[in-house]
């Protein structure tokens, strides 16, 4: 049975209720449940390579429920955690466990792309509101997006198509793209090709190897022979670390850039050989607005670390759950207005301004940032209120 036929029987059981309350003085329909806690599922990594991820989004939301008084829309917020352990294989028997054993009101996961697949299988045929805090595969809000699915984080594109505007407004003519051979590597591929595309540049070949190999001596080796005039990539985490190290040792003299996960939380580790990359990315450090100044000194008291892009976006996950709630008074069963609240919303971000495109996806600016100093400055914008194209999605 899918989440909304049981809102509508529900509906009919409190029709009755609610026939007979002058007589009983019994509470009925939205009083009673007003009075229950909303139950929020955090569907995030907390073991693993990505458990500080998990962490950060989660300290992010609790920040939010904490700033409106512990309550959304008037509700008593209960969080249920559920460790994903980036898997896709447990993506949906976990995103079953949520909806249907411990019942959650609203979903807000994942971080892994694989597992937002099954999570997505799960929650579009229950019907159950769910927020997307990072994973950035494109298929969810293109053509498999669905009314009650959106996403705070970004899409694979629009980093790599904002680093291709970049470079092509430069004069780039010529760009090659390196990458793991998986869907991210693919779709942000794509987006630095049409951003290059658009000034007159060309995409001249894509260097690709299994995911999650780091021999990239085979694929460096191509590069000068290419004629290219800048090298953009697409990586993240170890295999970053590796690919930025191996790109200066091998001496190779073409610019490299890339979406910024590139350098976002690998600079430490990168050193010196990152300097002077730059990455396109919807957050970077030193972005200077007073929303930002504010959450990095809060993040820093509550978490004891600093704030990184999965931070935000998990704080943008809990914000646009605040203003949907808090239109509908915390009736999730008033679903013409609560989406209609979602899709219109305009959040004040520690990114900046940002709202939701048609297949609910995030619009932001999309920042051009420099490896200085072992930060990721903020340089320009790369692409300004940036939506993905939403290709293929046809809302039910």
């Amino acid at each position: 049975m899918s989440r909304i036929r049981i809102r509508m029987s529900r509906r009919s059981v409190l029709k009755g209720a609610a026939a007979a309350a002058a007589a009983t003085s019994v509470p009925t329909g939205w009083a009673i449940a007003q009075s229950k806690p909303l139950k929020v599922g955090l569907m995030l990594p907390y073991s693993g390579t990505y458990a500080k991820l998990g962490e950060n989004i989660t300290y992010a939301v609790e920040m939010v429920i904490a700033e409106k008084g512990g309550k959304l829309g008037g509700r008593e917020v209960q969080i249920i955690k559920l460790d994903d352990e980036s898997k896709p294989e447990l993506g949906p028997q976990n995103a079953d466990r949520l909806v249907k054993r411990d019942q959650v009101d609203v979903v807000i996961g994942t971080v892994h792309s694989g597992v937002q697949m099954g999570i997505h299988k799960v929650v579009k045929e229950s019907g159950t509101l769910t927020i997307i805090p990072n994973a950035g595969n494109g298929a969810v809000t293109r053509e498999l997006c669905a009314p009650n699915v959106y996403r705070t984080s970004f899409t694979n594109w629009q980093p790599a198509y904002g680093m291709g505007l970049a470079a092509g407004k430069r004069g780039v003519k010529k760009g090659v793209w390196v990458t793991w051979d998986y869907a991210a590597g693919a779709e942000s591929g794509e987006g630095f090709k049409q951003g290059l595309e658009k000034h007159g540049g060309q995409l001249v070949d894509i260097l690709k190897l299994p995911f999650p190999q780091t021999n990239f001596q085979p694929l460096l080796a191509q590069i000068p022979g290419l004629g290219v005039d800048v090298v953009g990539a697409f990586f993240a985490g170890g295999g970053a670390v590796q690919f930025v190290k191996e790109y200066a040792a091998a001496g190779i003299k073409v610019p490299l850039c890339g979406s910024g996960f590139l350098t976002e939380g690998t600079l430490q580790a990168q050193g010196a050989a990152a300097e002077g990359i730059e990455t396109a990315l919807h957050y970077g450090d030193g972005l200077d607005n007073p929303k930002n100044a504010a959450f990095r000194k809060a993040f820093k008291e509550k978490a004891g670390r600093d704030v990184d892009v999965y931070a935000v976006q998990g704080y943008d996950a809990a914000q646009l759950l605040a203003v949907g709630l808090a239109a509908v008074k915390g009736n999730l069963d008033d679903e013409k207005n609560l989406h209609k609240a979602l899709e219109t919303a305009k959040i004040d971000s520690p990114r900046g301004p940002m709202s939701m495109s048609p297949q609910h996806n995030v619009v932001h600016n999309i920042y051009l940032r420099k490896v200085t100093g072992g930060e990721n400055k903020v340089v320009g914008i790369a692409a300004e209120q940036l939506a993905d194209p939403g290709t293929g999605c046809k809302m039910a």
